[in-house]
């Protein structure tokens, strides 16, 4: 039966042609964006996860920042120190030189004061982004003994976490203005006639009444200074292999999480342009569809004339 108040062909084609205008929308807001899941309404669970580890991933840059401040923090004081044992390394050969009967200590020690204040110059010039862990003042209200690196970000059940490494600066320290207790500065006192008190940083073995003892004394003294200097560096060598590892690690990381997010929520280009073509002609012949089912109110019309 022809009706002209129910069309159900013409109903029937504009329900699907708006079902293929619908996809066709879906498909394009994908190719568009490059994602089939951009917001909740797409896929609440997967949007949600992405999310989440999007905001780690930026976490996670920032913890990169941090590792790279924090190891050239430690390449400073690394450099700083091997500069500090080749001087001390050189005092302890003057020393030994001033051993030899007749010497003159007078010029010996001109010598030694100069790497004496190359010391202090090289402990003073290890600063970087005002910090410097190896001439400080414990005494100062700032002072931090046990030094702080942003090493990674962990979500776990129990909530989110910040991880760190610990860098206890008491054993690397070459100056410590408050009471010199650092590596070149804590004094010792010899045993032999000149009975003096001095450090790494000022001994002076033109010292009244100075004896073979007391240049004996001075000699162990620094010789210990250069093995404590030696223990020193291979901490800082240390934590510096253990930063390069963490920094390779986290470049790693935040490509797995990358990896992780895209697979959740990134389009099939090749499948999304596939569909885009099939769903393009269906709407063309839905179009048609709607026509040729509207025409029959016009063929009805055709029999009044």
């Amino acid at each position: 039966m022809s009706s002209i108040n129910t069309n159900p062909s013409a109903m029937v084609a504009l329900r699907t042609l708006e079902a293929t205008s619908k996809a066709l929308e879906s498909v394009q807001k994908r190719i568009s964006t490059g994602l089939r899941v951009s917001e909740a309404s797409d896929n609440a669970a997967y949007w949600s996860i992405a999310t989440a580890m999007r905001s780690d991933n930026k976490a996670l840059s920032t913890v990169q920042d941090a590792l790279g401040l924090g190891a050239a923090k430690i390449d400073i004081s690394y450099t700083s120190t091997n500069s500090a044992i080749n001087v001390v390394d050189e005092i302890k050969t003057k020393l030994v030189a001033a051993r030899e009967p007749g010497i003159d200590r007078t010029k010996i020690q001109n010598e030694i004061s100069e790497l004496q204040n190359q010391l202090v110059a090289i402990a003073g010039s290890a600063s970087f982004s005002g910090e410097n862990w190896l001439s400080v003042d414990s005494a100062s209200p700032s002072y931090v003994q046990v030094k702080q690196i942003i090493a990674s970000f962990n979500r776990s059940p129990a909530g989110v976490q910040v991880g760190t490494i610990d860098i206890d600066t008491a054993s690397i320290e070459l100056f410590d203005a408050a009471d010199q207790s650092g590596i070149l500065d804590s004094t010792f006192t010899t045993t032999g006639a000149g009975l003096v008190t001095v450090s790494v940083s000022t001994l002076d073995i033109t010292a009244a009444n100075l004896d073979n003892t007391d240049l004996d004394d001075m000699i162990i003294n620094v010789d210990g200074a250069l093995a404590s200097l030696t223990n020193s560096a291979s901490g800082l060598g240390a934590i510096k292999k253990r930063i390069s590892m963490q920094v390779d690690f986290v470049n790693s990381l935040q490509d797995a999480i990358t990896r992780g997010v895209g697979s959740l929520v990134d389009a099939d280009m090749t499948a999304e342009s596939t569909r885009l073509q099939a769903l393009q002609t269906q709407q063309q012949l839905g179009i048609q569809s709607l026509s040729i089912a509207n025409s029959t109110a016009q063929n009805i019309l055709s029999l009044f004339k």
